[in-house]
């Protein structure tokens, strides 16, 4: 019986054949029209979460805090 080891160490490994596959794949799916519309979307969605991650939250909460409140 063969080991499933060997296979899971092939499925890490990607070269150039298998990325210009995958991007062929891409182009048929989206079209190459769409293709830089989908990768700013992707590209936008990577800037907030890394701003989302990286926000000073104690400089907005000193803000919060210096605003006389409001009734």
């Amino acid at each position: 019986m063969m080991s499933v080891l060997p296979l899971l160490f092939l499925v890490g490994r990607i070269g150039a054949t298998e990325i210009i596959l995958l991007v062929a794949i891409f182009v048929i799916l989206f079209g190459a029209k769409k293709i830089p519309e989908l990768m700013r979307g992707v590209g936008r969605g990577v800037k907030e979460f890394k701003d989302a991650v990286n926000t000073d939250y104690s400089a907005e909460e000193k803000k919060e805090a210096d605003k006389p409140e409001e009734k």
